[in-house]
């Protein structure tokens, strides 16, 4: 694999020869649909990708880590001790990996050496396919294989989690470990976030093909705009729980909160709790079209998804409601929709095969004119979770 040897060319230049070096991969993820459904007990149906984040590692023999991407290079190599880990600004995306190695440690697990690693992503930076978790990820599988420890995938995700929670400060769901660990190979996962119950669901799309929209439009607001939905959401659930015996949004059903959403005294807040409660049945029921061979079907909850994303929880914005109509106003496309935080980032799009040079041209050339931005396309294939790739060295 060409990477492979060129980040083993890097490897060598910054740490010596190649003796004991081994690799590792962990894929980004996109949701097709259950957005802000996760922290709100509800149901989400991600895959992992073929694109993610490659590491490159070798123990040390003392207590210092050593990290450099190659998408970073203007950072040099970060180094920290296993002494003293704490969150430091200047320390940018090695953060990431430092918060992972401090709750392994903190959990009780054996890491007395540190480690030289080389770190590679081609996930779109900023694009809301979970750069983030990624690396997360592949720095608990290269923990796990480096230093021997007897932990499950499980339990690295919601370590993996709990450092960007606690360490990072970002109080995502589980969602994107979970995708990112738990992938499989042409399947979706439909995961019920309050219980961890997941089943998988292969995804044939006949002759069509997932197609990533990248709005190239920062994401600016979606963190503080992310912790003010959650708290809007919050406080529904607590004028609910007046009446009802319920620990999250994704307990009830739409039926069931129709009949007692009068009950949350915020407007605004009964608004985005209508959003949770109805994407997470319209998740639930996607997966049975898709199960069914419904493709159009599937595709239509997924328009669906973007209306009540635009509407209720009003997290789109305008570049991803000028991409999303771009796409509806397309022959060929069976559904589309953002996906991730919203306010930028991106949007899944299912196309028919000969459709796809057509729409990227066109939904392109339509949105560069209502934004004047320069949207990036990319045909993805679902891959594996999160793993060791040694053999490929």
């Amino acid at each position: 694999m060409v990477l492979l040897a060129q980040l083993k060319d890097e490897f060598i230049t910054l740490f010596g020869n190649d003796e004991k070096l081994r690799a590792f991969f962990a894929p980004g993820r996109v949701n097709l649909i259950g957005e802000h459904t996760d922290y709100n007990g509800g149901h989400v149906f991600p895959c992992a990708l073929s694109v993610g984040t490659y590491a490159l590692a070798r123990r040390r023999n003392d207590t210092k880590v050593k990290l450099y991407s190659t998408n970073f290079k203007e950072l040099g190599v970060i180094e920290f001790d296993l002494t003293s880990l704490e969150y430091k600004r200047e320390d940018d995306w090695a953060n990431y990996p430092k918060g992972v190695v401090k709750v392994f440690k903190d959990q009780g697990f054996e890491i007395n050496q540190g480690f030289d690693a080389v770190i590679y992503g081609n996930i779109p930076n900023g694009a809301g396919l979970s750069s983030s978790a990624s690396i997360e990820l592949v720095t608990s599988v290269l923990l796990k294989e480096l230093f021997e420890l007897n932990v499950d995938m499980i339990e690295m995700v919601k370590l993996s989690q709990k450092a960007e929670n606690e360490f990072i400060g970002v109080s995502c769901g589980i969602m994107d470990q979970f995708a990112i660990g738990m992938g499989k190979k042409n399947s979706a996962i439909l995961l019920d976030c309050q219980t961890l119950a997941y089943t998988y669901s292969p995804i044939e799309l006949g002759n069509a093909s997932l197609i990533i929209a990248n709005t190239n439009k920062r994401r600016g607001l979606a963190d503080s705009k992310y912790n003010e939905r959650r708290s809007e959401c919050e406080r529904a659930l607590r004028d609910l729980q007046s009446e009802l015996s319920i620990s999250s949004l994704g307990e009830l059903t739409a039926s069931r909160f129709e009949e007692y959403k009068h009950v949350i005294k915020n407007e605004i807040d009964r608004v985005r709790a209508t959003h949770a409660v109805y994407e997470n049945e319209r998740t639930i029921e996607a997966v049975n079209r898709l199960k069914a061979g419904d493709i159009k079907g599937f595709g239509q909850l997924m328009n669906d998804s973007h209306i009540s994303l635009r509407d209720y929880y009003e997290v789109t914005g305008k570049e991803l409601d000028a991409l999303v109509q771009a796409a509806w106003d397309e022959d060929g496309v069976i559904g589309a929709r953002m996906t991730g935080a919203g306010f930028g980032g991106c949007t899944v799009n299912i196309v028919e095969n000969d459709k796809i040079d057509t729409f990227i041209q066109s939904v392109g050339k339509k949105y560069q004119e209502q934004t004047n931005l320069k949207a990036d396309f990319y045909v993805v294939d679902i891959g594996n979770g999160a793993r060791e790739i040694t053999d490929q060295l």
